[in-house]
């Protein structure tokens, strides 16, 4: 089977996060004055060959561990659904 996974990491809440930061700034240059506490991060989708959807979350969970995210700095959520 295919599954579709969407992985979503973000800045670790607490730490620095000059990418957001910079975009708070921006925004609130532009007249966005309600935007606060901003924090950039990436997603990534790909397609992952399983056996089941726990074996899916687990090879997601496999590469982020060891590619996708930086353990030190960032968490990272993931969604697997059947493709």
């Amino acid at each position: 089977m295919s599954f579709r996974v969407h992985i979503r990491v973000m800045p670790r809440r607490g730490l620095l996060d000059p990418q957001g930061q910079a975009v708070e700034r921006a925004l609130g240059a532009l007249q966005f004055a309600g935007a606060s506490n901003v924090h950039v991060g990436k997603a990534i989708e790909l397609d992952v060959a399983a056996q089941d959807e726990a074996s899916a979350r687990a090879a997601a969970r496999a590469m982020c561990d060891k590619l996708l995210a930086n353990p030190v700095t960032e968490d990272f959520e993931i969604a697997v659904e059947p493709k």
